[in-house]
């Protein structure tokens, strides 16, 4: 993962049984995964006691690429770091989205027309060459996004201080650079909506199996969704993956490991 030049990342709740007590309090799984165009497909999640952004600095250690996440504070410092922020499209989107749901707002509905402009540009440059996206993206979508901030920044001098409006548009003005940056290199993409896929079944699977025993389960099982997702986003049957892996396992030599994660096996 650490190999990538652009990594997705994002992070949900997950109760824990706290230590000698008969209570839960809230831990975290942070996931960080490939994007769209990597030839890589993986996630890893990382089980961690809190949503501190320690956290998000100890798993990327000295890494220094793009990290393709929303406005969470946790991840502020490795901005100043080397780490090269990418905002999120689709955080963006989703602030009009509710704005039209709430009051039928026209200003929402014009933001949200701009933006589906955007994505109509994505869809179109989903299967190119990262150079070819990028070409795609300064013919089409550079205009677009010109003309949406030109138009933000004027609707923002018309809207009163802490309306839901306001808030909808300084979300956008105040990420600007982050959110355009995708615009700059084709292997970039547009929103955080990969990781969010990946993070899914820890959402739902909370539901059924309701808390972590303890921070070493919570790692653990961290660890065991990391190969199953990960069997997943390459086409494999998890069960059969797991099935293999643990019965090749005990004789695999230590140097051929790697040909075991889920981007390498090969069933035999």
């Amino acid at each position: 993962m650490l190999n990538q030049g652009v990594i997705h990342a994002d992070e949900t709740p997950v109760q824990m049984l706290a230590p000698g007590e008969k209570k839960t309090h809230r831990a975290y799984v942070w996931a960080y995964s490939t994007t769209p165009f990597s030839v890589l497909n993986a996630v890893v999640y990382d089980f961690s006691p809190s949503r501190a952004g320690e956290h998000a600095r100890n798993f990327l250690g000295d890494w220094s690429g793009k990290l393709v996440c929303d406005d969470f504070a946790g991840y502020k410092a490795g901005f100043e770091q080397g780490i090269t922020e990418i905002g999120c499209m689709a955080h963006a989107r989703r602030k009009f989205f509710d704005l039209h749901v709430a009051n039928k707002s026209q200003l929402a509905e014009q933001a949200l027309h701009s933006i589906s402009g955007l994505y109509e540009v994505e869809r179109q440059a989903r299967d190119m060459s990262d150079e070819d996206r990028w070409r795609i993206r300064q013919e089409l979508a550079v205009p677009i996004l010109k003309k949406l901030h030109e138009w933000m920044l004027a609707q923002r001098d018309l809207v009163p201080n802490g309306s839901g409006t306001a808030k909808a548009l300084d979300y956008s003005l105040k990420r600007w650079v982050a959110l355009t940056r995708y615009l700059d290199d084709g292997a970039v993409p547009i929103d955080n909506n990969q990781v969010e896929n990946q993070i899914r079944p820890w959402a739902l699977g909370r539901s059924n199996w309701l808390f972590a025993g303890s921070l070493r389960s919570g790692k653990r099982a961290a660890a065991i969704m990391s190969l199953i997702q990960s069997a997943r986003m390459n086409g494999h049957d998890p069960y059969a993956y797991l099935k293999d892996v643990l019965t090749r396992l005990p004789t695999q030599r230590a140097s051929e490991i790697g040909k075991l994660l889920p981007h390498q096996w090969m069933s035999v």
